[in-house]
């Protein structure tokens, strides 16, 4: 198997630290597909963790006609030190954002669909239920797309966790984001063990679902703490692992402790797999929904 998370034209854009070496640089451009993108999930009012998150690989996404969904709201109930996603009371969830995710997903003919959340410890599943119903009605919509759910850490809820489940879809996401020994700084609110177990318990529960989980880099860990998450996630019987720098989405949240090279991140992903994940795409900007597809598409073959 080989990298995946490939980092396309280097060229400049924005950011928030003038550090920043030249293999991150991105397009700054808005082409034709990219303006349809951006239109058409304005006219259904939906999120994207693209824009809500500054992904650096949002104008390469959307001139791919691919975006990933960010369901119920845009405003997360925690306050993690790394995200750039907005804080604060997040409004009732709208019961037709599901059939309007399904409706863009098939109006960009979507072969696979990513969805995630901000996370809403204000409901008392955590929004499971909006989660799978949104999955059942892009796989009634799409039966022939496969279906990628990237879920908050639901307060460790294994009923909420069995709802998603449920619901059908082929890859079961949620990201450790970190190593532990940095969690109390970068996600408060958050729980290693936590989270662990729920990537755990999905693998438990339906192990015909793909299991994924995705980290950053560049926060302040040691390479013997990236190598302890290696061998707690494989532990999971997780299947899939992103690895990508963290970049700073403003000056309101952490700031960048070290930028990796693309070889140290060739190197993680070796000591990824020989701890036992058997997929792995490590780059710089290498995301948890960047070609998810293909990641999936290369696990499955």
């Amino acid at each position: 198997m080989r990298r995946e998370g490939k980092e396309g034209p280097r060229v400049r854009e924005r950011h928030y630290d003038a550090r920043m070496p030249r293999w991150l640089h991105r397009p700054i451009q808005a082409d034709k597909e990219m303006r349809e993108v951006d239109a058409l999930l304005r006219s259904l009012e939906l999120h994207t963790v693209c824009e809500s998150a500054k992904c650096p690989n949002r104008m390469e996404c959307f001139s791919r006609r691919t975006a990933t969904f960010m369901l119920l709201g845009d405003v997360c109930t925690r306050n993690c030190a790394f995200c750039g996603v907005a804080k604060g009371a997040p409004e009732a969830p709208d019961a037709g954002e599901p059939e309007r995710v399904a409706e863009a997903a098939s109006r960009l003919g979507l072969e696979h669909v990513v969805m995630t959340s901000v996370t809403r410890d204000d409901l008392e599943d955590g929004g499971a239920a909006h989660f799978a119903a949104a999955v059942r009605t892009v796989k009634k919509l799409l039966p022939g797309a496969t279906v990628e759910v990237l879920t908050p850490d639901f307060r460790g809820d294994l009923d909420a966790l069995r709802a998603v489940l449920a619901s059908g879809p082929d890859v079961f996401n949620h990201n450790l984001e970190t190593v532990e020994g940095l969690y109390d700084r970068v996600r408060p609110g958050a729980d290693y063990r936590r989270s662990l177990r729920l990537l755990g318990e999905a693998k438990r529960e339906a192990p015909g679902v793909s299991t994924k989980s995705g980290i950053m880099v560049g926060l302040g860990e040691s390479r013997e703490q990236l190598r302890a998450l290696f061998r707690d996630l494989a532990e999971t019987g997780c299947d899939m692992l992103t690895i990508g720098q963290y970049l700073r989405p403003s000056r309101a949240q952490l700031k960048v402790e070290r930028f990796l090279s693309p070889q140290e991140f060739e190197e993680l992903a070796e000591e990824a797999e020989s701890a036992g994940l058997p997929r792995v795409a490590s780059a710089p900007l290498a995301r948890s929904s960047y070609r998810a597809g293909e990641l999936l598409h290369n696990a499955c073959t």
